[in-house]
């Protein structure tokens, strides 16, 4: 017991040695705290039948990690144009290792369409997106990082319930929690997971009688599919059309929380990218386009011609848009996310 307690200090001061400049905020490193969450922990997996086994290896060497603290308090704003973040998240080299994956799993794709209607190109482009194919490399152990985001408190609550989660889905599926890795933030596996989504969701996609999304692409497949069908993935409708909206169009009918049916939004002269009609459908649509882009441009514009009152600024002729189905607000319970939903869609798009 003594030389346990020696190990878990000597590691700890080696936190402390990183993690001061890091928490200048809080002074210095509070173990008091630090082992009041880890008798927390240890206390409700007791509660919740997970067994001594699991619990002893989820704490038997905890680790701070400093470098979560600072990701969770520096996350940048989000800066990029659409066209920008479309460029660098369905690139040409994304777009062929989709078509490369479509070609090793024909078999697992099939059955996951069969049994859940979600469509290959689909599942592809999450898969795509989340891990770049499995290719995105899990930086921290899950126990470490779900414990220091506990002692940092921001959401205390909401990371020890994906800890007690974790231990669960280990003790379920007889896995090593020990060697389960993910991102800083604590998602897992091929379609970046947090673990109380894989609880709700996951599915033995391989039959062998568990459940690993990070070691089995079957199961992270069929958890995946099974996940957008409890969403309600509809595979007979598209996710978006591009669209063309006139020059002047009020940027609030812009955000996508805004729904009309197509032919109210052609009557406000809303058209194909080509100029011909939308479809004649009876379908309820939202209209997304990058709002910020517009509006600078347009203040530029503005600008330009207060300078010079004699210089003729041309309005934009179109604005680029989408309209957004249903789909697409499945794919924001996923990530609430304009843009990724657009860029899950024009990734299934070039998968098809």
């Amino acid at each position: 017991m003594k030389s346990r307690n020696i190990l878990r200090v000597c590691a700890v001061v080696l936190t402390l040695c990183c993690v001061m400049p890091a928490r200048g905020d809080r002074g210095t490193f509070d173990m008091e705290r630090w082992d009041e969450i880890l008798a927390d922990v240890r206390s409700r997996a007791a509660a919740n039948n997970i067994s001594n086994a699991t619990i002893k290896a989820a704490l038997k060497t905890p680790a701070f990690i400093p470098s979560i603290v600072h990701s969770d308090k520096n996350q940048s704003e989000f800066k990029l144009t659409l066209d920008q973040y479309l460029a660098r998240t369905v690139n040409a080299k994304r777009i062929a290792n989709g078509r490369r994956m479509r070609g090793v799993y024909p078999t697992m794709l099939t059955r996951v369409e069969n049994k859940y209607g979600v469509p290959p190109h689909v599942i592809l482009a999450f898969w795509g997106l989340e891990s770049n194919y499995g290719e995105y490399k899990a930086a921290h152990r899950l126990t470490d990082a779900f414990l220091t985001l506990m002692y940092d408190g921001r959401r205390q609550t909401f990371f020890g319930n994906q800890l007690l989660a974790l231990m669960k889905i280990a003790d379920d599926n007889n896995l090593d929690i020990t060697q389960i890795r993910g991102s800083w933030a604590g998602a897992m596996g091929h379609f970046q997971f947090i673990p109380t989504t894989l609880a709700s969701y996951g599915v033995d996609g391989n039959g062998d009688g568990s459940i690993d999304i990070i070691g089995s692409v079957g199961d992270a497949m069929f958890s995946a599919a099974n996940y957008l069908n409890k969403l309600g993935w509809n595979q007979n409708e598209r996710i978006v059309r591009a669209v063309v909206v006139p020059a002047g169009f009020d940027t609030d009918m812009l955000r996508g929380d805004v729904k009309k049916n197509l032919a109210q939004w052609a009557e406000m002269g809303v058209t194909l990218p080509d100029g011909g009609p939308l479809p004649a459908v009876d379908m309820m649509a939202g209209l997304v386009a990058d709002v910020a882009a517009i509006e600078a441009a347009r203040a530029a514009g503005n600008a330009a011609a207060d300078a010079d009152m004699d210089t003729d600024v041309a309005p934009q002729p179109v604005i680029k848009a989408y309209l957004t189905y249903p789909n697409f607000y499945r794919i924001k319970k996923w990530n609430n996310s304009n843009w990724y939903a657009i860029a899950i869609a024009s990734l299934a798009d070039e998968l098809k």
